[in-house]
């Protein structure tokens, strides 16, 4: 471990993970930067079955392996005088729980924090955005097939004294998470704009709208050199030129799209239930004992590390009030809902923004950004309004103190496979998976060393 390198980079993997799946990234680093530039700790102690324990309890177990290398680092006379921290999926979450403890211990006062990046992260959480018996349904099942970190993301937790859920403190202005990711220099998030079964892009991209719900109606717009990879994020997208059909094909053609988005929920309801909800819940019970054990053996500080240290007030000023498939199956089977007439009070102030096009002679579209501006010209100018989707009030306050913290959000725009959040990182060594090269490329070609 002795080196000259004094920038060490934290890959953090994401739920049923494992080191494996981040060797991609860190194929991409060594590829860019020499052992004499970076050391790069990928984080294996949350490995596999490990994600059901909470994402405090993972936190405190990636802290302690951080501290634990940069000890290890120190003893073979290498000096680490910098830090990043990358996140894929849940370990973006668990990433932020993390840093919020190194912070507390003063380290970022003698190590300085330089880049913060998380790919397909559920910031918001994983409740779907919508309303009804059916998604009232996924949300209970799924928060309780994932054990403690499912109750977690799904928002149905109340974090230790607080009252609250894990995340909306992660979130708090007043937590050392928030004042943890203000140290760092870079803050950066790549979110899949579609295909995600995992993670939807609004909790990803940590948005209060999806531009991309449907993607019929929009043309994309790419960054300059990430071409059809790499969605602009001030410019995401364009009106699409409606396709010339007789209105009763038009009307063919939109009732049958209907019918076909109905039909994977339909099949999932009648199909999945009576069989799937047995295997899911039974195996749910199972990871839920072991989970309970390796919590209980952690609190006790026989799993290795000493969590003393860790267990410190979480808030600085204010008071403190396999699988994989099926999972992502069932989510994706989820569709999107939006505030009614009279709830847009509760939306984010950060996000009031609407895309306006004037359309030039050539037929192309030149865009603006209105925010809320009445000095447009509505004769010349088309609009896209994207509705806000229903979330709730944690998630609409999330949205907020992210925002003021400040991330650079990236859409990114895969199509060679059905399943997009493992494609992101390349989890998996296959050409299918290739467009994540350009991902990779983008995120270190801003990535400061």
């Amino acid at each position: 471990m002795a080196g000259k390198a004094d920038h060490l980079v934290v890959l953090v993997h994401g739920l049923w993970g494992n080191p494996q799946h981040l060797e991609s990234l860190r194929k991409a680093l060594l590829e860019k930067y020499t052992q004499d530039q970076v050391h790069i700790l990928i984080t294996k102690r949350n490995a596999g079955n490990f994600t059901y324990d909470g994402i405090e309890t993972g936190g405190e177990r990636v802290a302690g392996e951080v501290e634990e290398t940069l000890r290890e680092l120190a003893q073979a006379g290498s000096e680490i005088k910098k830090i990043s921290v990358v996140g894929y999926s849940l370990g973006g979450l668990v990433a932020r729980y993390a840093i919020g403890l190194l912070y507390s211990k003063k380290l970022f006062e003698t190590i300085r924090p330089v880049n913060f990046t998380t790919f397909a992260t559920p910031h918001l959480g994983a409740r779907t955005p919508r309303r009804g018996y059916f998604s009232q349904a996924f949300n209970a099942l799924g928060a309780r097939a994932l054990s403690t970190s499912g109750r977690q993301l799904f928002l149905i937790d109340k974090f230790r004294d607080t009252g609250r859920p894990l995340l909306s403190i992660l979130a708090d202005t007043d937590s050392i998470f928030i004042r943890a990711l203000t140290q760092f220099k870079h803050r950066s998030l790549y979110a899949n704009v579609i295909n995600d079964k995992t993670v939807a892009f609004f909790t990803a991209s940590i948005s209060q709208t999806d531009p991309f719900e449907q993607m019929e109606k929009v043309k994309l717009n790419y960054l300059s050199g990430y071409e059809d990879v790499i969605v602009d994020t001030h410019n995401p997208v364009s009106p699409k030129e409606p396709e010339a059909l007789p209105v009763f094909r038009q009307r063919l053609k939109i009732g049958t799209r209907a019918f076909f988005r109905n039909v994977p929920s339909i099949a999932f309801f009648v199909i999945f239930i009576p069989i799937g909800t047995t295997f899911l819940l039974t195996n749910a019970a199972i990871q839920s004992v072991r989970s309970r054990q390796r919590i209980r053996l952690h609190e006790q500080g026989m799993a290795g590390i000493d969590i003393k240290g860790y267990r410190i007030p979480l808030m600085i000023n204010s008071a403190r009030q396999g699988m994989e498939d099926m999972y992502g199956n069932m989510n994706n089977y989820q569709g999107q809902d939006h505030l009614r007439e009279g709830e847009e009070e509760l939306a984010s102030p950060t996000q009031q923004r609407t895309f306006s096009f004037s359309k030039n002679a050539d037929g192309s579209y030149s865009d603006a950004v209105s925010h809320g501006d009445a000095s447009i010209d509505e004769k010349s100018k088309d609009r896209l309004e994207f509705p806000t989707l229903a979330l709730t009030e944690h998630q609409f306050k999330m949205i907020e103190h992210l925002d003021n913290v400040g991330f650079k959000k990236y859409p990114v725009h895969i199509k060679k496979v059905k399943h997009t959040h493992a494609a992101i990182i390349r989890r998996i060594d296959t050409p299918s998976h290739d467009e994540g090269h350009i991902v990779a490329r983008h995120w270190l070609d801003h990535f400061e060393i």
